[in-house]
């Protein structure tokens, strides 16, 4: 087995209203980094697809092939126009919107009796690191309840069950157009901006998973 820390990064692909979704291009960015800091760490992405059975099908296979110490998802909140590190992952779903297989839930709960699980204190870490590139970062409680959240309860689930050591998830708002001038009272955030946060967060899970691997 290989000795080098493992951190795998995830984004989503189009869904019903948003026919682009800027996850893409930001974990290819984030894959893509050579830092001396990132010498003894392998970085591997991943992109679902929105539908409920692809993060079923794929989320075990991915985590199974890769192994990594540490999980850091990202997911587009189109309505919100900052960063927002999510801490924890609702027992919701929603029946009204389809995803992007134009398949509905047919239950209101992920799982049976049970509450809202947390990702862990690590998330204030990636939230000060975040917020130290200049970027608008908060944090959230509320995930949703579309494929953002699924995919948090999955992964949080996976924590549990001995998968990686760390799990968090970002949601990042809808980007600034190349070129485009900003408009006072709406700060489009851009992609270089998120580049920079995203690196932040991941450095800082590199630590993080660091040194939960020499706790382990």
């Amino acid at each position: 087995m290989s000795a080098k820390l493992r951190i795998l990064l995830t984004g989503f692909g189009p869904f019903p209203g948003a026919p682009y979704n800027p996850t893409q291009p930001l974990v290819v960015r984030l894959a893509q980094l050579r830092r001396p800091a990132l010498y003894d760490v392998e970085i591997a992405s991943h992109v679902f697809p929105v539908t409920y059975a692809a993060v079923d099908r794929q989320l075990p296979e991915v985590l199974a092939k890769v192994k990594p110490d540490a999980l850091l998802m990202f997911g587009l909140a189109a309505r919100t126009p900052y960063l927002r590190v999510e801490t924890r992952a609702r027992n919701a779903v929603t029946m009204l919107w389809p995803d992007a297989a134009n398949t509905r839930s047919r239950k209101r709960a992920i799982a049976a009796s049970a509450d809202a699980m947390m990702f862990g204190p690590h998330t204030a870490r990636l939230l000060r690191a975040a917020r130290l590139t200049g970027i608008d970062a908060r944090s959230s409680r509320d995930a949703g309840a579309y494929l953002c959240n699924y995919l948090s309860w999955r992964a949080i689930e996976g924590v549990r069950a001995g998968g990686p050591r760390l799990a968090a998830f970002i949601h990042i708002p809808l980007l600034a157009r190349s070129g485009a001038v900003r408009k006072k009272g709406f700060p489009r955030i851009t992609l270089e901006e998120l580049v920079d946060a995203g690196e932040a967060m991941l450095m800082e899970m590199v630590q993080l998973a660091r040194k939960a691997r020499r706790l382990r």
